[in-house]
């Protein structure tokens, strides 16, 4: 099925015809969570919000979803772990993870773990309705594609940012010189 995810009303109407439209979202951030949740609500699902794995792990044995929206980092948890278990308590359950860490390893392997799309935050709610409807056509090709170096920064600065901050704990487990990468984090961004 193509749609024009523009429109909201298309994916409204996909919606209206499914009798299951119970959604269960899982973000550790409280505000995106209740945003988004309200949100894909005025969409027509039936949204659960779940601010931890054990929330989210409780509601689905008791009511497993026809869909779900899952962040991949939940506190010191990964969400990606869920999605097997998930699988298991509902086969067909669509699954789309949600992530402000997005690259290709990880959204390979949030697919082979059985997840059918994987969006990178921010997304807005027609993006995230489109995903679960499995109503996206095919990505387009950017104009201007992230240079290597710009995802090696990003990268470490993410690492940096894991490991509080700390430059030698962080050079420790990307195996670098600590005056390295002080020299690293001390420079801009590349482009």
């Amino acid at each position: 099925m193509t749609l024009d995810t523009s429109k909201p009303e298309e994916t409204e109407l996909a919606l209206s015809k499914l009798e299951d439209r119970s959604l269960l979202l899982l973000d550790d951030d409280a505000v995106l969570r209740q945003r988004l949740g309200r949100a894909l609500d005025k969409r027509g699902f039936e949204t659960t919000q779940a601010g931890t794995i054990a929330e989210a792990r409780a509601f689905a044995h008791r009511n497993p979803p026809a869909f779900a929206l899952l962040d991949m980092r939940v506190g010191t948890e990964n969400g990606l772990d869920f999605v097997p278990e998930l699988r298991r308590m509902r086969p067909h359950c669509r699954i789309v993870m949600l992530t402000g860490y997005g690259n290709i390893t990880t959204a390979v392997h949030a697919v082979k773990t059985g997840a059918v799309d994987y969006l990178a935050k921010p997304a807005d709610a027609d993006q995230v309705s489109a995903a679960l409807l499995g109503c996206t056509g095919p990505a387009e090709v950017p104009e201007n594609f992230i240079s290597a170096d710009r995802i090696k920064w990003e990268h470490i600065q993410r690492a940096y940012e894991l490991c509080n901050r700390n430059v030698s704990e962080t050079a420790r487990r990307l195996s670098m010189h600590r005056r390295t990468l002080q020299r690293i984090l001390a420079k801009r961004a590349p482009i």
